[in-house]
């Protein structure tokens, strides 16, 4: 059993930066491919981004390639998403995953056994 706690989330104009932090219950986290994943109101879950459990593959949806970097610090047990370029589309609840493929970054999200309880980003245009 893994918990997640993200935070960092907030209210930001567009153009900004926010850096999200998912603290995991585990160290370290190398077993797991971790990922962002993402839910605005009235709308399904989308995948984000993801990185796999040595942090040498990444994976990122097309609407934030570019914008968007995930890192991970195993041994601290961590994982971070830093938003740059923030866009209104942007807003929704932000969640962290885990999953048992650590060799992959999966954008599926029945990849994923574990999920934080989410952090709000709100951009505001």
């Amino acid at each position: 059993q893994v918990q997640l706690v993200e935070s960092g989330g907030g209210l930001v104009q567009a153009g900004g930066s926010l850096r999200l932090s998912c603290a995991a219950s585990r160290r370290p986290i190398s077993s797991y491919v971790m990922g962002w994943f993402r839910q605005a109101p009235g709308k399904e879950r989308e995948f984000v981004a993801a990185i796999s459990g040595t942090g040498r593959n990444t994976n990122y949806a097309d609407s934030v390639k570019g914008r968007f970097t995930i890192s991970r610090n195993n041994a601290r047990g961590t994982l971070y998403l830093q938003m740059n370029s923030l866009k209104p589309e942007d807003t929704a609840v932000y969640y962290c995953a885990a999953g048992g493929e650590y060799y992959s970054a999966s954008s599926e999200a029945p990849n994923y056994n574990y999920w934080g309880q989410g952090t709000q980003v709100t951009v505001s245009s």
